[in-house]
């Protein structure tokens, strides 16, 4: 049986209502943050489309761009998983804002022990910003897995939910964030940004939006 067509099924209605989640998560994920590092985080209405699930890596840097992956599945009323993607870069201003900028890094690549565990930290609360958001507006009880954390090239991430949901889905919802932290005193504020790809099943989907009103 060959997957479906979010084109066929899902229109600007319904993308409104994602966008609608996208802006709720992120506030929530805004507060958490500056909470979480005691200064003032700033974080835009990130950008929500459709996209093709093979595209989904050329919109994160290209197949051979290395970048740090959060995966979390969610079991319950709601089935599938969400990932959190970062570039190597904005991965490194994470661990930067948390442990100091000063540090002697070997390998621009390489995370220890304190690095990894900061951007799961920090990629945990966006995950959950955006996941509590979704089952505040839908009372659908769901669960998400302890995130698992990988730094490889984007192809090699995305392999995960490609092999899983692939046959299902051609498409997947995809959000753009923009984070900016502001700085201590003297120092130049610090960006990053990351996105989101959202891979419920069809199944789920449905129950989402009929949740939301929206058929």
């Amino acid at each position: 049986m060959g997957g479906f067509s979010a084109d066929k099924i899902f229109n600007e209605s319904h993308l409104d209502v994602m966008k609608e989640l996208g802006s709720m998560g992120t506030a929530h994920a805004a507060t958490a943050l500056a909470k979480l590092i005691n200064r003032k985080v700033t974080m835009p209405v990130p950008n929500v489309s459709w996209i093709e699930f093979s595209n989904v890596a050329e919109f994160i840097g290209g197949p051979e761009s290395i970048v740090v992956g959060l995966l979390v599945s969610v079991t319950g009323q709601i089935q599938g998983m969400m990932m959190f993607l970062m570039p190597i870069s904005s991965a490194r201003s994470v661990t930067n804002v948390f442990l100091g900028s000063d540090r002697a890094v070997e390998d621009e690549y390489a995370f220890g022990d304190m690095e990894r565990s900061v951007i799961e930290e920090v990629g945990n609360i966006m995950i959950s910003s955006y996941l509590s958001s979704l089952a505040g507006l839908t009372n659908i009880n769901f669960k998400p897995s302890v995130p698992f954390l990988s730094v490889d090239m984007a192809q090699a991430i995305l392999s995960v939910p490609a092999i899983e949901f692939g046959k299902m889905a051609d498409r997947v919802l995809f959000l753009e964030s923009q984070i900016q932290v502001q700085a201590e005193e003297g120092k130049e504020n610090v960006d990053f940004s990351g996105c989101f790809i959202l891979v419920p099943n069809l199944h789920s989907f449905y129950r989402i939006l009929r949740a939301l009103g929206v058929e």
